[in-house]
């Protein structure tokens, strides 16, 4: 895009949205205190950039990254859970 009074000129686009769909972006946008177009371009970057991991073998989020909020959300429960034998002696049986 050319650089005009140091802004880029952008490209406009026509979308076709469902009504429901258009109100989850109207009440985003102005909980974020953005215009739509502002949410949707945020959006759609971080969905390319995503995807652009994705196709090259990677991932943007690990099984931690994802897991992250449930890490040590239990409590009480044996600290050797996941390495004593013997809390697996009945795992998997029915």
């Amino acid at each position: 895009m050319r650089v005009a009074d140091g802004v880029h000129a952008m490209a406009v686009i026509s979308l076709k949205l469902t009504e429901a769909l258009d109100a989850q972006l109207t009440e985003q946008a102005h909980r974020r205190r953005l215009s739509k177009s502002e949410l949707v371009r945020r959006a759609l970057t971080a969905f390319l950039q995503s995807s652009d991991l994705d196709a090259e073998g990677g991932s943007s989020q690990s099984a931690a990254d994802l897991l992250a909020d449930l890490v040590g959300c239990c409590e009480g429960g044996p600290a050797d859970l996941s390495s004593n034998p013997a809390y697996l002696s009945d795992f998997g049986a029915i």
